[in-house]
């Protein structure tokens, strides 16, 4: 399987929520099945299936997250000698020529993305077209649109 880049924030949060699934929620969920097995018949025990149901879905998201660590390459960007060019990590500030707006975003992998957190995924346009540029430069974004045009402000390693 590839290799999915990673920030090294991005990779700490996942190793939290498995930590918190782990040690918290996994024992919580033993603990309402054990209760609920206590009440007799399981057949038309609701608590049981509920909380059954619940292992189910934190043992998926365990696997989940253990898969995507080990198949992650961490990128810490702190560390990167990028020379001003905008990189995996990198958080970039960017003006739309044609509107004057101004927006920053961080270059991240695809789990991480979010954009109310101003964190786009490496494989989107905007990602794609400032990839290997530097400040000033003006980089063309091809959206649904129509073209866009921005110029980059600044590029920021933190």
């Amino acid at each position: 399987m590839n290799k999915v880049p990673l920030t090294v924030a991005g990779a700490n949060k996942l190793r939290a929520e498995l930590e918190e699934l782990k040690t918290v929620v996994r024992p919580r969920i033993i603990q309402a099945i054990s209760d609920a097995r206590a009440h007799g018949d399981l057949k038309e025990n609701a608590e049981y299936h509920a909380a059954r149901e619940q292992q189910s879905f934190a043992e998926g998201r365990i696997a989940e997250i253990e898969s995507k660590l080990s198949n992650a390459n961490i990128i810490d960007v702190t560390k990167a000698d990028a020379n001003g060019k905008v990189i995996f990590g990198a958080t970039v500030k960017i003006e739309d020529l044609d509107s004057g707006k101004e927006v920053t975003y961080q270059i991240v992998g695809e789990d991480e993305a979010n954009i109310k957190e101003g964190r786009i995924s490496v494989g989107s346009p905007i990602a794609r077209a400032l990839i290997g540029k530097e400040v000033e430069d003006v980089v063309t974004v091809k959206a649904p649109g129509g073209n866009i045009e921005y110029e980059i402000i600044a590029v920021d390693y933190i």
